[in-house]
C-alpha cells in the first residue's frame, strides 16, 4: 500500500502493517466522534508516526498513485471530520 502524507511525501507499507494502521485510524475516528481535540491530535500524531516508522519512504521523483492520502497531524478536527466523511461510507481515513 502506498500512503501519502500531505506536505511530506509517500511511504510504501507492507500488508502486515495494515492491522496496526487500521487500529490507529479507528482511534482517530473515535476521537472525532467524542469531539476531543487533544485526543484527535494525539491519535493523528500516532497514526502518522506509525506510517513514517513502518513505511519505506519513496523517492519524490517517483510518480506512483497513492492508495491513501493522509492529512498533516495539525489538521483541525473540523477538517478531519470532513475528510473522514469523504470516504464513501468506508469509515476512517483509510479504506
Amino acid at each position: 500500500m502506498i500512503v501519502r502524507i500531505l506536505g511530506e511525501g509517500q511511504y510504501r507499507l507492507d500488508d502486515a502493517e495494515l492491522e496496526i494502521i487500521n487500529a490507529l485510524d479507528d482511534d482517530v475516528e473515535a476521537a472525532l466522534a467524542e469531539g476531543d481535540p487533544a485526543w484527535v491530535q494525539r491519535a493523528m500524531t500516532r497514526l502518522l508516526a506509525e506510517v513514517r516508522e513502518q513505511g519505506t519512504p519513496l523517492d519524490d521523483d517517483l510518480l506512483i498513485d497513492s492508495d491513501v492520502i493522509l492529512p498533516e497531524a495539525d489538521t483541525p478536527p473540523e477538517q478531519l471530520r470532513d475528510w473522514v466523511g469523504d470516504t464513501d461510507g468506508a469509515g476512517g481515513l483509510l479504506p
